[in-house]
């Protein structure tokens, strides 16, 4: 069966610009996918236990006015031109320093403060899903060049989700885009997502200050730490750390995490081309803030696995190079794969 793909108004931001929501849609009772032309959010996963019961997995909202209001949270968003943080919200390139708008004190996070999860993306259908297209204007957030950049959401009719990115530059840049959607495979509103088991291919993280800024040095082995999940375990504890995973940057996605909730017998596999992934258990959520399900969102109400380049690559020429040149072709894709395990005796 072919991935029906349709379109909705949703609303208009805050200069007036029309948004959309694009449904992606599997197949009946399937994985269904709803993605805003705002921020290219990821609003809503619907996926099926191992019941056939479906639940919405994704944190976020049911209104465009509430992606506005607590955007810093970034729940479902695309984050850009640069994802996680550079120190000092500045970084040299050619033997340039190139100062960006701090918007973590005293770093850059996600881009700045006007990051791509606070656009409208243009948007256009394609098998199976949608493409969205923006310009980054030259000096936006303080990052040079002028940024052309596509990212593409297409829905398998088995279920998968990819997302593809590419971007062009009219001068030396830095990029790293990702994801920033938080799932709960119990479903959004069931409780923490500190139980769920996470699996991971990384042999080693990058240890980092009070901050988020990697400390100074080669990335740690996880070996006999809390960060070892290389075999499956609860994820348990607070976490925002990145992982350097087995393999480093690949021209294929290959898998490089496995989620699973005993619970809902819901799974999730992860793969990338990404050399890294950002494990947030959303410490920040205090109960705040409510969102598509009615249940305030606490600590571990989602967790975010964000792939992406290493933090603050610009300021780290011993970590893989984000530096987009004209001429080149940026390019990331991940896939996030659902499935269920059927029950057993210690899950009945």
């Amino acid at each position: 069966m072919k991935t029906q793909v349709s379109r909705e108004a949703f609303g208009a931001a805050e200069d007036g610009t029309p948004v959309d929501r694009w449904t992606l849609e599997s197949g009946p009772g399937g994985v269904r996918v709803r993605v805003l032309t705002y921020g290219g959010i990821i609003q809503t996963v619907d996926a099926p236990d191992r019941d056939g019961a479906r639940a919405q997995l994704a944190l976020g909202f049911a209104d465009l006015g509430s992606y506005v209001a607590h955007g810093g949270s970034h729940f479902g968003a695309l984050v850009g031109r640069y994802a996680n943080r550079i120190a000092g919200a500045s970084f040299r390139l050619d033997g340039r320093t190139w100062e960006l708008t701090p918007n973590n004190e005293p770093h850059s996070l996600h881009g700045g403060p006007r990051n791509f999860s606070r656009v409208v993306w243009d948007a256009r259908p394609v098998d199976g899903g949608v493409r969205l297209h923006r310009v980054s204007p030259d000096g936006e957030e303080g990052f040079p060049g002028a940024l052309d950049v596509s990212v593409t959401y297409t829905l398998s009719p088995g279920g998968a989700l990819r997302i593809v990115s590419s971007a062009r530059t009219d001068a030396p840049t830095v990029v790293n885009l990702t994801n920033h959607t938080y799932l709960n495979l119990g479903g959004d509103g069931s409780g923490s997502a500190g139980g769920h088991e996470l699996r991971l291919a990384a042999s080693r993280y990058t240890p980092c200050d009070a901050g988020g800024i990697p400390l100074p040095g080669a990335p740690a082995e996880v070996a006999g730490t809390r960060f070892d999940f290389r075999t499956a375990r609860a994820v348990g504890g607070v976490f925002d750390h990145n992982f350097a995973l087995d393999g480093g940057v690949c021209h294929a996605p290959r898998t490089v995490a496995k989620l699973y909730d005993p619970r809902s017998g819901r799974a999730l596999t992860l793969a990338t081309t990404e050399p890294g992934l950002q494990l947030y258990t959303a410490g920040h959520l205090d109960g705040t803030l409510t969102g598509t399900s009615g249940v305030p969102y606490g600590p571990a109400a989602g967790l975010a696995l964000e792939t992406q380049h290493f933090p603050d690559s610009p300021n780290r020429p011993d970590y893989p190079s984000t530096v987009l040149r004209p001429g080149e072709t940026y390019r990331s894709e991940t896939v996030y794969g659902f499935s269920v395990r059927p029950r057993t005796a210690g899950n009945p």
